[in-house]
């Protein structure tokens, strides 16, 4: 079963074609830029070169992963909007998986985070890829107090390096970003089970920087 993986919760835009099958998930193909400011310009020609890259059309697609955040509004809103319209062209299930989760598919006890700009992150802390703490937004100091709590000892992820000295934890170099196999392995018993197809509801966690006003200002004659 072919799916395709987007996910733009993080400056990281990412597009994929994974292999779905009864015992594995393998990444064909795949494009990664890193551009905080071009989620829109950068997505949907990812999708068509991996489409390219592994010779296959868009009606061969099972399935759309998409991750679901956190992440800042508008970035995230391209990879869900990009990944809804998709699914609903080509009449085939989206499924939604968060971002950190991604991240934090790894072994042992490690605090996931990503940078959410305004000197905040996005973060949750898992133990051998389970997840332990709800994802959250925060100062890192804040972080770096309930990590020390759960007895954490390593960090991933872009915010975690950005604040490794606040997070008082070791950083590893890689991923930084949500790895495309990993949001494909997440969602893979839903597509093996043909589940039904999921609304993506963006996990935002704060509200987005721009805003319309409540109250309508006079205009003077």
């Amino acid at each position: 079963m072919l799916v395709l993986v987007v996910d733009s919760a993080t400056p990281a835009v990412t597009a994929a074609l994974a292999e779905v099958s009864d015992d594995a998930v393998v990444v064909r193909s795949q494009r990664r830029a890193v551009d905080a400011r071009a989620h829109g310009e950068l997505l949907a020609p990812a999708v068509e070169a991996v489409l390219a890259e592994a010779g296959a059309r868009p009606r061969d697609l099972t399935a759309i992963v998409a991750g679901l955040g956190p992440g800042p509004f508008t970035g995230l809103r391209v990879g869900l909007v990009t990944a809804a319209s998709i699914g609903q062209t080509l009449d085939v299930p989206t499924y939604g998986v968060c971002s950190l989760d991604a991240l934090g598919l790894l072994d042992g006890k490690v605090l996931v985070a990503t940078d959410a700009r305004r000197r905040e992150v996005y973060w949750a802390v898992y133990e051998d890829g389970t997840r332990l703490t709800e994802p959250a937004v925060d100062l890192p100091a804040t972080v770096a107090g309930r990590a020390a709590e759960l007895g954490v000892a390593v960090a991933i992820g872009e915010g975690a390096h950005k604040y490794a000295e606040v997070l008082g934890v070791a950083a590893r170099d890689e991923p930084l970003y949500p790895p495309a196999a990993a949001l494909a392995a997440l969602a893979a018993d839903r597509v093996r089970a043909k589940a039904p197809g999921e609304r993506l509801t963006p996990l935002y966690l704060r509200r987005p920087d721009a805003v319309a006003q409540s109250v309508r200002k006079p205009v003077l004659p």
